[in-house]
């Protein structure tokens, strides 16, 4: 993943760290500290609000905990649900993503499928890429995969040890210890279940044609399993199909933790992670049938945990330290200990982001029109874009089905002095053309700037994205 840069807007008027917030309406705490205790010994009353409070929390820290597990939990049942499940069921938005699918940052700019496979049930796994492709495999904390040798995590093509000339990639569950055949990458993944998220580049947005007929050429299968055996591979187009795969914020939440529990048992985490999920009752192989009462606790701590994030997603730094990647403006990283510029930040753990990074939300008062002044474009060997999303992350429809400005927009128009400006509104700017116009929802929004095979300026931050300026 050397080769893609991403920065995110910051709101100029974020949350604190929580741990420096003031509490307002502290009353339902003292009360809980004030409890009655007679004798040392808890009243009926207080041991069972006490109980209940403790529940809650429990609860509410394991779904913070299990946060990235949600999303690929999520994505995955969402998935299933609109196109079917299996090994070979891959599904390739062929023509581009769009708001019917409900999947947080998405990118109409590249053709995406992606799969999820569960290796307790197939064994070791074979993806058999063509060449010229571009994808990662994670497993279900979507944790890149390593590969045998060290030098590579997860990507797939031309990030990967293939250098996109293609090749069969060997993805094998938790402590395998069998045989090892030659003339595989091999990826030894740390849970059964695995995320195979594939990209295709497209020239001509109006010709994606070859971008998915170069997905469709992917093979996915068991080894050893003989031609005649492996089940066809389908290729359903997710384009246009309504599919929910964003986290759930209720008690199903809890339901999906406990199929995957079942299905990685010792390797989903360590046993302090697992005693965080059996203090809600998750435990494999253990029935999880929780009374209306207990439903009820779970399903409010859902709730609370994910507007938790939703609070700490939307901040600028934690704990003092700030996730701007420069410090005279405002786009952000909110992985403090990788924010670039610069070789030196780049992560210890087997991410190896150089050239760019995970993003954060930015959010911007409504009906306001806001420019991108670009007086030199990202300088990339690829292709960069300018992406707008809802305050939930997500597209928002508009009547140019318009989601992002960038190299793939050959009608952009340029200023007279070569520079570019892009005008992010609503409503049409006046005395602007059409063509540079990214069309914002009636709210708030953040903006994303990707930028593909960055050169090295993108690299050694010698390149800063623009400020955003108000045009009215």
């Amino acid at each position: 993943m050397k080769f893609v840069g991403m920065w995110a807007l910051a709101s100029r008027t974020c949350c604190a760290p929580l741990a420096t917030t003031a509490i307002a309406g502290a009353t339902h705490f003292e009360a809980l500290a004030d409890a009655p205790f007679v004798d040392g010994r808890p009243t009926a009353e207080t041991a069972a609000k006490l109980q209940r409070e403790l529940a809650f929390q429990q609860a509410t820290q394991a779904y913070l905990w299990a946060m990235p597990l949600i999303n690929t939990l999520g994505m995955k049942f969402g998935s299933d649900a609109a196109f079917g499940t299996g090994y070979n069921v891959l599904p390739i938005w062929k023509d581009r993503l769009d708001p019917k699918t409900l999947v947080t940052t998405p990118n109409s700019d590249v053709i995406y499928a992606m799969s999820y496979v569960d290796l307790s049930e197939t064994g070791p796994l074979v993806f058999d890429a063509p060449p010229d492709m571009q994808g990662i495999l994670l497993d279900f904390w979507q944790r890149p995969i390593p590969v045998d040798g060290g030098k590579y995590f997860g990507d797939v093509g031309f990030a990967g040890p293939d250098h996109g000339k293609g090749g069969k990639f060997l993805i094998l569950p938790p402590g395998y210890d069998g045989d090892v055949p030659e003339g595989y990458f091999v990826y030894r993944s740390g849970t059964n279940n695995v995320f195979i998220f594939l990209r295709s580049f497209f020239k001509d947005p109006k010709n994606l044609a070859p971008a998915v007929e170069l997905i469709e050429r992917a093979q996915i299968y068991p080894l050893n399993t003989p031609q005649a055996e492996r089940k066809p591979m389908q290729f359903p187009n997710a384009s246009g199909v309504p599919a929910n795969m964003l986290p759930r914020d209720d008690f199903s939440a809890f339901e999906q933790i406990k199929w995957l529990v079942d299905r990685e048992g010792k390797h989903l985490a360590s046993a302090d992670g697992l005693g965080l999920l059996a203090n809600v009752g998750l435990i494999a192989g253990k029935p999880f049938n929780p009374d209306a009462a207990t439903k009820s606790v779970l399903n409010a701590a859902a709730k609370t945990a994910y507007k938790t994030s939703r609070v700490i997603g939307l901040q600028d730094g934690v704990a003092g330290e700030s996730y701007k990647v420069w410090a005279d403006r405002q786009w952000i990283n909110p992985v403090n200990n990788a924010k670039y510029p610069g070789p030196e930040k780049a992560l210890t753990l087997p991410f190896e982001y150089k050239a760019g990074g995970r993003v954060s939300v930015g959010r911007f008062s409504r009906m306001l029109e806001r420019a991108v002044p670009f007086k030199e474009t990202p300088p990339v060997d690829g292709s960069w874009s300018l992406s707008i999303y809802d305050k939930n992350h997500l597209f928002s429809p508009n009547k140019l089905h318009r989601h992002s400005l960038g190299t793939k927009n050959a009608d952009l128009k340029p200023n007279d002095d070569g520079s570019l400006t892009l005008h992010v509104s609503a409503k049409p700017p006046k005395d602007a053309l059409e063509s540079n116009w990214l069309p914002a929802p009636d709210g708030d929004f953040s903006l994303y700037i990707r930028a593909y095979w960055g050169k090295e300026p993108i690299i050694d931050g010698s390149w800063q994205p623009p400020e955003i300026a108000t045009v009215k």
